[in-house]
C-alpha cells in the first residue's frame, strides 16, 4: 500500500471511529428510560424513584443521576437505538448461523429484494436508453417526454407504490412485478438525465469532422456519441442501481410481503425488534455497495477496453 492509500485507509477508519463512537453515545439517553424501568422492576434503587417523575426529566439529567445505568443502555433486548455491537451481532447470526434457505436468514431475504433490484434496474435502463436516444435525435420527445420524466421523479414514490401495487394486482399481475416495475420509476430518471448528458457530450468541432467525412446519424451514434456517453452512463448507472435497490424495498412494504429486507423491516416495526430492523437496513446498505462496487469494476473493464480509461 502507497503512502496516499495508507493515509485513505485511516482517514476512512478514523471516520468509522468516530461515527462508531457517537452511536455508543446516543445509545445512552436514547434507552435510559427503558433500562431505568427495567432496573426498578428487578430491585434496584434509581432516581428518581417514581415512574411519572422519570417520565418529567430529561435523558440526560437521568443519565447524570443514574450514571451506573450506562452499561445497560448498551444491552437492552429492545432497545430504542440498538448499539453497534447488538446489529454486528444479529447480522451474524442471521447470515453465518442461518441457513440461507431459512425465512429468518438475511441472505434469504436479500436475494428476494435483490431478485427484484435486478429486474427493475434491467428495465429501468433500457426503458432510460431508449428515451435519451429518443430525445438526442427528437427535438419533439425533448420539449415533450423529458419535462414529463422531469414531473414524474416529484410524486412521493411512498404514495405512488400502492397505487401501482393495486393497478397491477387488479389485472393479476402479481409477484415480482410490482416490485420491478417500482424499481424501474425510480431507476430510470437517472439513466436518462446521464445518457443524454453523455450523449451530447461531444462538441461541435466532432460533429463537424463526422459531417466532412459524410457519416450517416446511425455512424455518427455508434462511432462518437455512444463512446462518449459511456462515462455519463455508469456514473447514471451507479445511482440507478441504488435507487432500484429503495424501489424493491419499498414496493414490499405496501404488500405485506413475507420475504425481502422490506418485509424484514415492517416485521421488525409490527413487533418492536428494533435491532432486527437495524440489521436489515445495514443488510441493505452493505447489497447496495456491493452492487456499486460490481458496476465500478464493469466500468473499468468497459472504459478500459474503450481506450478511456486507463
Amino acid at each position: 500500500m502507497n503512502s496516499s492509500g495508507f493515509k485513505a485507509f485511516w482517514a476512512v477508519l478514523t471516520v468509522l471511529a468516530v461515527i462508531v463512537a457517537f452511536w455508543y453515545a446516543a445509545c445512552i439517553p436514547m434507552n435510559i428510560k427503558g433500562v431505568l424501568t427495567e432496573q426498578e422492576r428487578a430491585g434496584a434503587t434509581v432516581q428518581p424513584p417514581s415512574a411519572k417523575d422519570r417520565r418529567d426529566l430529561s435523558e440526560f439529567s437521568l443519565v447524570l443521576d443514574n450514571s451506573f445505568a450506562i452499561p445497560a443502555t448498551w444491552e437492552q433486548d429492545r432497545p430504542r437505538l440498538p448499539a453497534p455491537h447488538q446489529v454486528a451481532v444479529e447480522i451474524w447470526k442471521t447470515t453465518v448461523q442461518k441457513k440461507i434457505t431459512s425465512k429468518r436468514s438475511l441472505v434469504y431475504h436479500g436475494w428476494v429484494t435483490l431478485s427484484a433490484t435486478i429486474l427493475g434496474f434491467a428495465i429501468g435502463t433500457g426503458l432510460g436508453i431508449l428515451l435519451a436516444v429518443g430525445i438526442v435525435h427528437s427535438r419533439v420527445m425533448d420539449l415533450s417526454v423529458m419535462p414529463w420524466a422531469i414531473v414524474s421523479q416529484t410524486i412521493p414514490i411512498i404514495a405512488l407504490a400502492p397505487m401501482i401495487i393495486v393497478v397491477l394486482y387488479s389485472v393479476g399481475v402479481q409477484g415480482i412485478i410490482p416490485k420491478a416495475v417500482i424499481s424501474a420509476y425510480l431507476s430510470f430518471f437517472p439513466v436518462v438525465v446521464g445518457m443524454v448528458k453523455g450523449l451530447r457530450s461531444p462538441d461541435a468541432m466532432q460533429l463537424d469532422l463526422l459531417r466532412t467525412y459524410s457519416a450517416s446519424h446511425a455512424q455518427g451514434f455508434w462511432k462518437l456519441r455512444l463512446p462518449a456517453s459511456m462515462p455519463y452512463l455508469f456514473t447514471s448507472l451507479k445511482i440507478g442501481i441504488a435507487a432500484s435497490l429503495v424501489g424493491a424495498i419499498v414496493g414490499e412494504l405496501p404488500t405485506g410481503a413475507v420475504a425481502g429486507l422490506g418485509a424484514r423491516l415492517l416485521a421488525g416495526s409490527y413487533y418492536g425488534q428494533t435491532v432486527q430492523i437495524w440489521s436489515a437496513l445495514f443488510a441493505a446498505a452493505i447489497l447496495a455497495a456491493c452492487l456499486v462496487g460490481l458496476l465500478g469494476l464493469i466500468e473499468k473493464s468497459v472504459l478500459k477496453r474503450m481506450g478511456i480509461a486507463q
